[in-house]
């Protein structure tokens, strides 16, 4: 490294080891950017089995544009993580970073930390150094999903926020500061702001992000994503479906604790599906529908008894 200042041969060992460490998940079956609304609508039905409103994407593409940290909130099964990662992948044109948050999380956990016996033998330098998620997700210019932020302290929120604002990390202890250098390196943020056992978000953390509110798709809508992800065999006929539909929209105005989402309802076609195609029917049929019901909507035991009673007017006697 002859010629090189002492912080180009910092960054070259920082980002030798971000590649070597991350660059074949990130550039895995790697994509050309998307960054067309219009066209990104289609490939995610396509490609990413999702229907998304085009508004949705070009708010978040506007967001993307200006810099701005994204935050998707909505009740859990609302499709809010997978859209954000799908999206995220279609701006940059390579797979994102996912942070699942946790109220431990800290600088350490996603910029980078110092492995103990290397640092006791070349000391807090470039050569101990461990780079994390985030700093790799700028280094590699693609994006980050920090899904469940609420669950994370409010100075990891800080942190992050101004991480997005500046486009830069910096490492104090190896005298280093990491920019970006395009525009690939966006964030979206999911939350459930109905969980009463996560943390409020700050109101100087609600200014800074652009909020896209989730809720349950139309039953048109729900029903076309639950297709869009069914195996083709057994078939799942309009009856099955239309009693999927009912159960569903009856238990979110329930008083059941866990409100049953599109991705439960997905599980649960899929399932009937599986118990079906392991019965060697080539139809779905109620009773496939009812030997799976409760094992995915019923997910604390006070929730068992409304769930019964709701399936009881939609199912026959014979299925029950």
């Amino acid at each position: 490294m002859r010629g090189m200042s002492g912080s180009e041969r910092i960054q070259d060992v920082i980002e030798r080891k971000v590649r070597e460490a991350y660059e074949s998940v990130v550039l895995e079956k790697a994509r050309g950017r998307v960054r067309d609304p219009e066209r990104a609508v289609k490939v995610l039905e396509k490609d990413f089995k999702l229907v998304v409103d085009k508004r949705l994407v070009t708010l978040v593409y506007a967001a993307f544009l200006n810099g701005r940290p994204v935050l998707f909130e909505g009740p859990p099964g609302t499709g809010k993580t997978e859209i954000g990662e799908a999206l995220l992948e279609l701006w940059s044109g390579k797979k994102p970073f996912i942070l699942p948050c946790s109220e431990s999380y800290d600088e350490y956990k996603v910029i980078g930390d110092f492995h103990p016996q290397m640092a006791m033998k070349h000391g807090f330098n470039e050569e101990s150094f461990i780079p994390r998620p985030l700093l790799a997700a700028l280094i590699l210019d693609t994006g980050v999903l920090v899904d469940e932020v609420r669950r994370s302290n409010e100075e990891f929120q800080n942190l992050l926020l101004d991480i997005v604002d500046k486009r830069r990390i910096i490492v104090p202890e190896i005298k280093r500061v990491f920019r970006a250098r395009g525009t690939g390196f966006q964030v979206v943020m999911t939350s459930n702001p109905e969980d009463i056992a996560q943390n409020e978000l700050s109101d100087a953390f609600l200014r800074r992000v652009i909020r896209v509110r989730f809720s349950y798709p139309s039953p048109h809508v729900e029903e076309r994503i639950i297709r869009l992800k069914l195996d083709e065999k057994p078939l799942v006929g309009s009856e099955v479906m239309e009693i999927v539909m009912r159960v569903v929209d009856k238990l979110r105005s329930s008083t059941i604790s866990h409100k049953p989402g599109t991705a439960e309802a997905v599980s649960w076609v899929r399932l009937a599906q599986a118990i079906a195609r392991l019965k060697g029917r080539e139809r779905v049929t109620i009773e496939d529908l009812a030997e799976a019901a409760e094992s995915i909507l019923v997910k604390r035991i006070d929730d068992e008894d409304v769930v019964v009673e709701v399936m009881g007017e939609y199912l026959s006697a014979k299925a029950l």
